[in-house]
């Protein structure tokens, strides 16, 4: 299945779930898309839960399906809680780190960022948004891409950074100090259910 591109605001209404995690996508309409939207939603099956809770993270971070799949059985062999890894390997992606530095002010625009070679990873470009960036790495805007418009609208506009990350405004790098704890990732995520789905 290929990566959705479609209207994130409608995916969104349809899971009841932000996807852009700034809520704006339901503050509005917090009911499903369509001529039926507004209706009562229909009670789902315990395997549609965790479809759903499935779709809610792969829509999030914005992979396909067997990008999505491949992630979670490198997890599901690690050490420790499977669910926990999972997040903690979608978190250090290249380009979700681009988008916790605020250098993008969402996930889609981050990957764009990555993929037109605007970002090194400790002084190399790096054009791979699915790449591992490390604890320690040094991220940063290539040196002839300081001036890019739409990576400075985005360093202004942002507000707050998670603690896991630091950030030089001047500099337009950052480093990935640590793996985020469970608990400063998003809190309407049951990653449990993913396992559960992958599993069954």
């Amino acid at each position: 299945m290929a990566r959705y591109t479609g209207p994130v605001y409608k995916k969104s209404r349809r899971l009841n779930f932000s996807t852009l995690e700034n809520g704006k996508e339901l503050a509005r309409r917090p009911y499903a898309p369509g001529i039926h939207g507004n209706d009562r939603r229909k009670k789902i099956s315990e395997y549609g839960i965790q479809m759903q809770e499935k779709q809610k993270v792969r829509f999030m971070y914005g992979l396909n399906e067997k990008q999505f799949h491949k992630l979670f059985v490198k997890a599901s062999k690690m050490k420790g809680i499977t669910g926990e890894n999972f997040l903690m390997l979608l978190e250090s992606r290249l380009d979700n780190v681009v988008y916790r530095l605020g250098l993008a002010t969402t996930r889609r625009a981050a990957r764009q960022i990555v993929n037109h070679g605007h970002i090194t990873v400790n002084g190399v470009k790096v054009d791979i948004p699915s790449y591992q960036v490390k604890v320690g790495d040094v991220i940063a805007v290539k040196e002839n891409s300081l001036e890019h418009k739409g990576i400075l609208a985005a360093v202004e506009t942002v507000t707050s950074r998670p603690a896991f990350v630091e950030f030089d405004a001047k500099k337009l790098s950052g480093k990935l100090l640590r793996l985020p704890d469970r608990s400063e990732l998003n809190q309407d995520i049951n990653e449990s259910l993913i396992v559960e789905f992958y599993n069954r």
